[in-house]
């Protein structure tokens, strides 16, 4: 057995003969693990000799959360731009449901528009948690991630300006792009965002520039629920959410972890 190192690129991914695992990223190829995803965020590392090219496998959302917890307006520029409240002493709140995942290349579908005219992509940091913590303190609140990937909050921005709560606008399945992968043992408070929609650059922000800060959001949001190993905190987003159409591709990059792109329908 061997410890997780420092920054590693670890994906779940499917198999032709059906079977799930996860994986070291080495260049264009796959390490597979038979390690679970709690052995994982236990720092064991249980390699059973096969390899795969990245290629030839499916690729799936990285890890299957028991909640997706969104942090909303936590950048001013988006809180404006959405008719929210920029710099706010405590976040906006809303939870996605798991079955609004897909993973990278997967296509997010359009709902009718009966439903919504007005769907928009949210390029974000994600962090997934990697161990159980309740009331956790701010200066220990790093200590609880396992790894970042990214995530792309969809929204039907005509619901979330009528409805009263965020459910239905964040909620349709597809809505949640979340991968490729989880990069461990990288700072999730200084990462440069960009967000292109086809060839166009409509998104460009860091964590940096957070109103509230991630230690913060992380030890907020344990004073509400346990934090259990798996979840997934969306950390949120900066300005130029724009429309998307069917046809459209959209890719969000984040410095030190890579893209997530999706295709539109």
């Amino acid at each position: 057995m061997k410890v997780l190192q420092k920054t590693q690129k670890i994906i779940r991914y499917q198999r032709n003969d059906g079977t799930i695992h996860y994986g070291i990223i080495e260049d264009d190829e796959i390490v597979q693990l038979s390690s679970d995803f709690s052995e994982l965020v236990n720092n064991e590392l249980k390699y059973d000799g096969v390899r795969a090219k990245y290629s030839d496998v499916k690729i799936l959302e990285p890890v299957v959360p028991s909640k997706i917890v969104n942090f909303g307006w936590t950048y001013a520029g988006h809180a404006t731009e959405t008719g929210g409240i920029a710099n706010l002493k405590e976040p906006f709140l809303f939870l996605k449901p798991t079955s609004s995942l897909i993973p990278d290349n997967g296509e997010i579908f359009l709902p009718s528009s009966d439903l919504t005219n007005q769907v928009e992509m949210e390029g974000e940091v994600a962090l997934v948690i990697g161990k159980r913590g309740k009331d956790i303190k701010e200066e220990e609140a790093l200590d609880y991630v396992f790894g970042c990937t990214i995530f792309n909050d969809v929204t039907a921005r005509d619901l979330t300006k009528t409805d009263p709560q965020f459910t239905r606008g964040k909620g349709f399945d597809t809505f949640g792009p979340l991968g490729p992968w989880i990069v461990t043992g990288i700072d999730p408070t200084n990462l440069r965002i960009v967000t292109t929609l086809n060839d166009s650059v409509v998104q460009m922000g860091n964590t940096n520039k957070m109103s509230l800060s991630i230690p913060f959001l992380i030890s907020w949001i344990s004073q509400i629920m346990t934090l259990e190993p798996g979840d997934v905190l969306a950390t949120g987003s900066p300005s130029g959410s724009c429309p998307m159409k069917s046809g459209d591709i959209v890719t969000v990059e984040v410095e030190n972890i890579g893209k997530l792109r999706n295709y539109v329908k």
